[in-house]
């Protein structure tokens, strides 16, 4: 199936590690000029120059901090210098929620939660509000966010209102700017296979004998039996970016390998 990508321009957003860095890639593959953005300069350009080499499209990378509304400025105006224009954002700068913070309510401090709406809600919406216009004036676009199935358990509440709080803002702008020819989406990873994963279980194998086979067996709970790679996650996003996946917009697209026992509708 040709995606109708090629040639368009997109910017991803913790672009260059994990879920996002594959999303780049996938999206390179199918013919798109991307821009990658991240806090790590030295880690971005790298990570630019493989994706460039590999898929042979434009792949830049410029340092951004979404938690800043005049880096996310100075993004955009990169982007539409360099490559004429952008079609496509996917969102997906966050600091991954396994990153030992508390769960319990008796921690739940109000900066806890604050520093999570500020980078993956309000660093969602400041990019979202940069390249509306663009998105407006060409008469179509894609928003893609990277939220996670934390959004539907309550494992913690400060994940939990992230999570949500991506959704709703999903559905939100959707219904604004769907007839503008731009369609919104949410998409919900689960537990995925990234370099960050990777790396730990090496690690933990190594301290405790065991194969990283063994240890991701003991993790998966979902109903294919196995973890999720972030390249699959990629290929979700990838579709929901093309011209092909209009038909789905302002709604939430599950991408860790199915929850078993429950029914969502």
């Amino acid at each position: 199936m040709d995606l109708g990508l090629s040639g368009k321009r997109a910017i991803v957003t913790g672009g260059s590690r994990g879920i996002g860095r594959a999303v780049a890639r996938g999206l390179a593959l199918e013919g798109v000029d991307v821009v990658l953005a991240a806090r790590s300069a030295d880690t971005l350009a790298a990570t630019a120059k493989e994706l460039s080499q590999e898929t042979g499209r434009r792949v830049i990378g410029v340092p951004t901090d979404t938690g800043d509304e005049e880096s996310v400025r100075a993004l955009v105006q990169t982007v539409v210098d360099e490559l004429g224009g952008v079609d496509i954002l996917v969102n997906s700068a966050a600091t991954p929620w396994s990153s030992g913070k508390p769960r319990d309510f008796a921690s739940t401090t109000d900066d806890l939660v604050r520093e999570e709406v500020e980078i993956k809600v309000l660093g969602y919406l400041r990019t979202a509000r940069e390249v509306a216009p663009h998105f407006i004036e060409q008469g179509w676009g894609r928003i893609i966010n990277i939220s996670g199935l934390g959004a539907r358990q309550s494992n913690s509440i400060a994940q939990t209102v992230r999570n949500v709080s991506v959704a709703a803002l999903t559905k939100n702008l959707a219904d604004e700017l769907g007839p503008h020819g731009i369609n919104v989406t949410v998409v919900h990873p689960g537990l995925t296979r990234t370099e960050r994963l990777t790396d730990r279980l090496a690690a933990q194998s190594e301290t405790e004998g065991i194969s990283v086979a063994e240890l991701e067996e003991r993790l998966v709970t979902n109903s294919i039996g196995r973890i999720v790679d972030a390249s699959e996650v990629a290929d979700v996003v990838t579709f929901l970016a093309s011209p092909r996946g209009v038909a789905i917009t302002g709604d939430a697209v599950a991408a860790g390998g199915g929850v078993p026992g429950f029914v969502y509708y």
